[in-house]
């Protein structure tokens, strides 16, 4: 589904990524680890294309690295940003209809009264604006007004940084009921003990190169990675 080959990319004359290799195959929940500043967030926005690079992004079949961000949301990834960058002006009805597309036809879209079946409390919010919601409530926005996109690939960064243990919990059996309806997920996401929990594959950064990937069960005999590139 996604091939990304030989990933460059930097900010002005401060090159961030060094030849990126990654797979995402369909229905694969896949993660990016690292500590801070090793890449993972420019890895996403090459690939969202906010940010130029060179090298090759390819997502089901066709060749996106030159392609706005508009562009590549219209061909199927959605992205649940890093701080969640709701709109604050705008009710949770208005931040969920607003993005809400079925380009790829889905067989059982996400509408807006699926993504409150995922998410209740939301719909005991509907007529607050997104700054006065609590940043549990706007996590789960984010995520909800991604799905309402019917992505093919839904990239989470940083899915529950900040977040209170109970919100946490939410957000992780919600990536779990993804999972089992098939949904390809990237997710960036310290917790080693659900992300290993429920995903297929990891690909493990560190100054913009890939020093590791593997499996969930390799991730977890592997103490020397952790405690090396994750800091665990």
């Amino acid at each position: 589904m996604l091939e990304v080959r030989n990933l460059r990319a930097g900010y002005d004359d401060s090159q961030v990524l060094f030849g990126i290799d990654l797979d995402i195959s369909a229905g694969q929940v896949v993660t990016l680890l690292g500590r801070n500043g090793m890449g993972k967030t420019t890895t996403v926005w090459s690939i969202m294309g906010d940010l130029r690079s060179s090298g090759s992004i390819r997502f089901e079949g066709r060749e996106i690295n030159r392609c706005t961000s508009y562009q590549v949301c219209q061909a199927g990834i959605a992205l649940v940003p890093e701080g969640r960058r709701i709109f604050p002006n705008l009710t949770v009805r208005e931040n969920l209809v607003v993005s809400a597309a079925n380009r790829r036809k889905a067989a059982a879209p996400w509408t807006f009264e699926r993504v409150l079946e995922m998410f209740p409390s939301l719909g005991h919010r509907l007529d607050n604006f997104g700054n006065q919601l609590s940043g549990g409530e706007q996590q789960m926005l984010a995520v909800g007004r991604a799905l309402m996109t019917n992505p093919t690939l839904l990239i989470l960064d940083e899915a529950t940084e900040g977040l209170a243990p109970k919100i946490c919990a939410e957000i992780w059996d919600c990536l779990e009921q993804l999972k089992a309806l098939g949904q390809s997920i990237l997710v960036i996401d310290k917790n080693i003990a659900h992300i290993t929990r429920i995903a297929d594959y990891h690909y493990v950064l560190r100054k913009g190169c890939i020093v590791w990937k593997g499996t969930s069960s390799e991730l977890l005999s592997a103490p020397t990675i952790q405690k090396e590139y994750l800091g665990i």
